[in-house]
């Protein structure tokens, strides 16, 4: 059996190699050339599987993403061919929230700025939503959900309208998959009327998909609410943003919310549960099986925590500076977005993190994603 992989997916000779042979190539590269004899295709979502590379791919069985997302792939056509197909719901969850959450934090020290009591809005209360919303009430900060797809459904939480939502909050979240059709249509969901309806201080995190907000009238606010704060990952013409955006953002990133040792292997690992009956597999082993050791484990501490405290740990676990600072720097380089989005593997959740110390100050860290440990002796490591 013959797999085809963006080769930015990790593990996948742990996962797959005993069962197929692999073939990997750059994720963009992967197109009608590379997919001739492929029974399996892994891919992530910067890899377009549409007709032409669905007709050039005459063995194809099943096209797998390692992403929550799924608008890069025609499903229609592929089940029109009788092909099966899966993304990886939840995979990256834990991920963007923490992305999220560090971001937050690392904007609020830099402006000195308490962020429990402020209102937090969430445009999408789904998987990364709901992880975001979480954590943003674990610091203490009211949140508020619009997502009208699960309010019609009969979701059990309180959701508001978009309105409501953006007139309301100080930081307004984007947590929703990119739609160009219907009553629920996402694409340049903010527009400049409705980024006009925002606190003319609001933060805006967009962290889903770059054309959900139109760029060039997020450009417009900002040079007419330069109060405006901007703290964006994706961005419409990737991996070509907009330069006068980048420069305008407090912090930006090259579309690596989502990234981290856990999720990217977790994404495969569901799609290889997803396969275990086509590659004859027993069993799947558990995701902990393929998890390394993190470089910093334990850290101890003896004192309540901070604002400052929590967003020193964050950056302990992703330095989001850094990668703000590399992305500046690679941004007008040819091939510069995806080098940084390859050269991005090594970050790790919150959970790779056990937070030794209080008891009393346990739930907040474990609330947050880390792992706990009470110190008995009551002192710092």
């Amino acid at each position: 059996m013959i797999i085809v992989a963006d080769e930015n997916m990790p593990a996948l000779d742990a996962m797959f190699g005993g069962h197929a042979e692999i073939r990997t190539y750059p994720g963009r590269e992967i197109g009608p050339d590379q997919v001739g004899d492929a029974e399996i295709l892994l891919v992530r979502s910067v890899t377009r599987v549409d007709p032409a590379l669905i007709e050039a791919a005459p063995r194809l069985k099943f096209v797998g993403t390692a992403t929550i997302g799924f608008d890069h792939i025609d499903t229609r056509a592929l089940e029109a061919r009788g092909i099966s197909w899966s993304n990886a719901p939840g995979c990256n969850a834990e991920a963007v929230g923490e992305y999220v959450l560090t971001a937050l934090l690392t904007l609020a020290e830099r402006l000195g700025v308490p962020l429990k009591g402020r209102t937090l809005g969430v445009i999408g209360a789904g998987n990364t939503g709901s992880a975001t919303a979480a954590r943003a009430a674990a610091l203490g900060m009211r949140v508020l959900l619009n997502d009208p797809p699960k309010q019609r459904g009969g979701d059990p939480r309180a959701f508001v309208d978009l309105g409501t939502l953006l007139t309301q909050s100080d930081v307004v979240c984007c947590h929703v998959p990119l739609s160009r059709q219907g009553a629920d249509a996402t694409f340049h969901l903010l527009d400049a009327a409705r980024l006009g309806l925002m606190k003319a201080n609001a933060w805006l995190v967009n962290a889903c998909r770059g054309e959900v907000v139109d760029n060039g009238a997020l450009i417009a606010h900002k040079r007419t609410h330069p109060e405006c704060r901007l703290i964006l990952d994706v961005w419409e013409g990737e991996p070509n943003p907009m330069a006068e955006l980048v420069a305008l953002a407090e912090i930006a990133t090259p579309h690596i919310a989502g990234y981290s040792v856990e999720a990217k292997l977790r994404g495969n690992w569901l799609l290889l549960s997803r396969l275990g009956e086509t590659l004859a597999l027993d069993e799947v082993p558990p995701l902990t099986t393929y998890l390394p050791q993190a470089a910093i484990s334990t850290l101890g501490l003896s004192a309540p925590a901070a604002q400052s405290d929590l967003a020193r740990v964050a950056r302990l676990v992703y330095d989001i500076d850094a990668q703000d600072r590399r992305f500046r720097e690679w941004s007008g380089q040819v091939g510069g977005f995806d080098r940084q989005r390859k050269a991005h593997l090594e970050r790790r959740e919150f959970m790779s993190l056990t937070i030794v110390g209080p008891a009393e100050q346990a739930a907040l860290w474990s609330q947050l994603g880390f792992n706990t440990r009470e110190n008995l002796h009551g002192t710092g490591l």
